[in-house]
């Protein structure tokens, strides 16, 4: 199984996760003068988040807190949310995130917990005009992180430690594919290899296919009706599944980053294996099973087909794997 997830900010931070890499609650940090702004921030973040709390600032406020929050967004200059926050770091996989926004809302910088919560904090945060300013590695160098790829595919990180190596095989391009591995098993992995465990247990795939060059909107249509049909929602699903040979495909992409899910890319060989019922013309043209329904398959928690291939305006197909 090979993953491209999309990038980090197509999903917003809002799955648990005991490894402390998602933000569900937020303090929101505030001079009194600067109330109303953080208002505004409040109103336009309330649909994305748990909990978001606003605390008048004085010096010990983060010590106060400290603990009780995923992340705090300062309303202040960096400057200050470091002198009162340095001496409380201990644990990046257990500290509370740390981002800070100018009083103009000019910039959002993530200075702790970037690929826990920080940096997709600073990503909502441009809803309100604020330029997100990553300073992970990974992201500065337009790649995804593990953390990032686990938020997108709706999983988290099991060993955290790992990640130290993963993410420098992203940087260097030398991250193998994500993949999958049915249980009951016991496994034996090294330092260097991130597990990522599946959150919750009720999520659906959206096995997808296309001809060359569909549109996001068309991607959109085709995905809504068949969600409709299998009595989900856009929240119930866990990715995108298709196969390997439309990997970049410009539409699907734009699609599941619309709908804050990742994508998963399949080998021929997996979708082989997990084929579905309805007969498809590519087998017999270029030897690879229907993309839709065996990808589908294939992702799905219990390897399950729910709703057999649509097809959308002649341009995508689509099926819904659980």
């Amino acid at each position: 199984m090979s993953d491209n997830s999309t990038d980090s900010g197509s999903g917003h931070c809002q799955t648990p996760d005991s490894d402390g890499e998602v933000a569900r609650e937020i303090g929101i940090v505030s001079f009194e003068r600067k109330l109303d702004t953080a208002e505004e921030i409040k109103r336009d973040l309330a649909d994305e988040y748990d909990r978001i709390d606003i605390l008048t600032y004085h010096g010990d406020v983060f010590a106060e807190h400290w603990g009780e929050y995923d992340c705090f967004v300062g309303l202040m200059a960096s400057g200050i949310a470091m002198r009162k926050t340095a001496g409380l770091l201990d644990d990046k996989w257990e500290d509370p995130a740390v981002v800070v926004v100018d009083e103009e809302l000019t910039w959002a910088i993530p200075l702790t917990g970037g690929h826990h919560g920080a940096n997709q904090v600073a990503y909502d945060l441009s809803k309100l005009g604020a330029v997100p300013a990553m300073t992970t590695a990974s992201e500065a160098a337009g790649k995804q992180g593990v953390e990032s790829k686990a938020k997108a595919l709706d999983t988290h990180v099991v060993n955290g430690d790992s990640t130290v190596a993963t993410n420098l095989a992203v940087l260097n391009d030398e991250l193998g594919p994500v993949a999958r591995l049915d249980g009951p098993k016991a496994v034996l992995v090294d330092d260097d290899v991130t597990v990522l465990k599946r959150n919750g247990e009720d999520g659906v795939v959206l096995g997808t296919g296309s001809v060359s060059g569909a549109k996001k909107e068309q991607f959109l249509t085709a995905w809504e009706q068949a969600l409709d049909d299998a009595d989900c929602t856009w929240d119930d699903v866990d990715f995108v599944a298709t196969g390997t040979r439309k990997a970049d495909e410009p539409g699907m992409l734009d699609a599941a980053q619309e709908i804050g899910a990742g994508v998963v890319y399949f080998e021929k060989e997996t979708l082989t294996e997990f084929e579905g019922p309805t007969p498809s013309r590519s087998k017999e043209l270029i030897g690879w099973p229907g993309i839709a329904e065996a990808s589908a398959i294939a992702g799905g928690r219990d390897h399950e087909l729910v709703v057999k291939k649509q097809r959308y305006d002649d341009a995508v197909t689509v099926a819904v794997g659980r």
